[in-house]
């Protein structure tokens, strides 16, 4: 029995006039969603896996920098990069043209086979990232990424002599949707799916800044909890994996725990993996959101913002781990595709030329000012701003039991996009910004404020 628009999304199907808006950059101009689109949404619904669903009703026309246009003369200012890819902003011209100079071209794939696109984006890419990034293997997903990463650090295990490949990640972390991915992360019922836990996955609580007083004493309570398990981390650890934030709530570790755990890692011959699938390329005002903690990492996952538009990923590290697969035996399909390595070039051109690292650090210190205002017209609500450069988070709270508000937060996300302003919808408590780093000062100025009058709506 096909499944109908209402049951796939947290928001309402019913079109709903709303006040008219027409500024400098956004313009709402018929009932929301649009009558007009509701085809669109349902045939998405009849033949569409429900799981790709829950969106804001918003049907997407075309993009632009930091705008987001409908056919039906409604443009949004779009905090969400679509969810953290379009960082050089939607359509960038010269990503664009890269991409019809090499359909031009006329070579649209290539398996493994050498091409030249390749070889340039990859030169480029190694020294545009950090100095321990020395070689990279490319794939098509974020997920796919996680999958090598971890491939990498089983293997280094294997030739370092530890008895057990074991790997230790953060629960609450979001590194995929394949099987191992989500084995890392998640919540319990998250993967309750699985139906098998593997044993040399060991998952340790998130240390949230605001429950740790000492990161490296946490650290060490952390280890002495493997420990009392039976791990013994010489024998039986062969890497750690970490979101540098927890990814729906833009909430970073303390950074000395990072610093501690890194420690620990090179005296037993550990791998130190960060996941930067949606906090790499500039998003938080680094390069690498890890560089925050000033340590230095074995693998690196990217995506997302690797190409600000086609599907491009990869891992990145030392150069004697990423060969330690034999010739031929890590490879994929749509790797390195000429398209996508097209579409990275360009985008690492476009972040030097337009100094987009050092935007994103500036423009995120008025965003984050911005948000710590509406923090504070609306303490009881609003109980914490995180974040670093552009990539935020509100997080609400129920006044009355001062627990987390998922459904304000909900509210909240379709007041804005009834606004003019689309924001990240995680599902959870949390309103999550990322907008495009190219994004004007004085647009992302308008977008705090629309924020905050949604809120002051919905909350009255």
């Amino acid at each position: 029995m096909a499944t109908s628009v209402a049951e796939t999304t947290a928001f309402g199907m019913t079109p709903t006039v709303v006040p008219q808006v027409r500024t400098k950059f956004r313009r709402i101009q018929t009932p929301l969603p649009v009558p007009d689109s509701l085809p669109v949404l349902e045939a998405l619904s009849a033949y569409e896996a429900r799981s790709m669903h829950g969106q804001l009703p918003v049907v997407w026309d075309r993009a632009k920098d930091f705008q987001v246009w409908d056919r039906f003369g409604n443009c949004w200012i779009d905090f969400t990069s679509t969810i953290f890819v379009a960082n050089v902003g939607h359509a960038n011209p010269a990503v664009t043209q890269a991409i019809e100079d090499a359909l031009k071209q006329g070579l649209v794939h290539s398996y493994t086979f050498a091409t030249e696109i390749r070889a340039r984006y990859l030169r480029q890419l190694i020294h545009a990232t950090p100095r321990e990034c020395e070689k990279a293997f490319l794939v098509s997903s974020g997920t796919e990424a996680t999958e090598c990463a971890v491939k990498l650090i089983r293997l280094h295990g294997r030739a370092a002599g530890k008895r057990r490949g074991g790997v230790v990640s953060f629960e609450g972390s979001m590194h995929g949707r394949t099987m191992l991915a989500q084995m890392l992360g998640g919540t319990p019922a998250a993967r309750a799916w699985i139906g098998y836990d593997d044993p040399n996955v060991h998952r340790l609580p998130f240390p949230c800044p605001w429950e740790v007083q000492d990161g490296a004493e946490r650290f060490a309570q952390d280890l002495a909890h493997l420990a009392a398990q039976g791990v013994d981390a010489e024998q039986d650890l062969a890497g750690f994996i970490l979101e540098p934030y927890l990814g729906w709530g833009a909430i970073f570790f303390p950074s000395a725990y990072v610093q501690a755990l890194a420690q620990f890692t090179r005296q037993h011959h550990i791998l130190l993996v960060f996941d930067e699938i949606q906090a790499g390329f500039g998003r938080t005002g680094r390069w690498f959101a890890y560089q925050h903690y000033g340590v230095e990492a074995d693998l690196v996952c990217c995506g997302k913002g690797m190409s600000s538009s086609l599907p491009l990923a990869g891992v990145l590290g030392k150069a004697s781990l990423l060969d330690l697969p034999e010739a031929g035996s890590m490879s994929s399909t749509h790797s390195a595709n000429p398209l996508s390595c097209a579409a990275g070039l360009a985008t690492l051109q476009q972040m030097e030329a337009l100094d987009l690292v050092q935007a994103s650090q500036r423009k995120g210190e008025r965003l984050l000012a911005g948000l710590h205002e509406i923090q504070r017209r609306f303490p009881a609500h609003v109980l914490r701003v995180c974040g670093k450069g552009l990539l935020a988070a509100l997080h609400l709270a129920d006044p009355a039991t001062g627990l987390p508000d998922t459904a304000t937060a909900s509210r909240v996300c379709e007041r804005a996009m009834q606004k003019g302003l689309l924001v990240v919808h995680t599902g959870r408590e949390s309103i999550k910004i990322g907008p495009p780093l190219t994004i004007s000062d004085e647009a992302l100025a308008e977008g705090v404020e629309v924020l905050a009058e949604a809120l002051q709506e919905i909350i009255g």
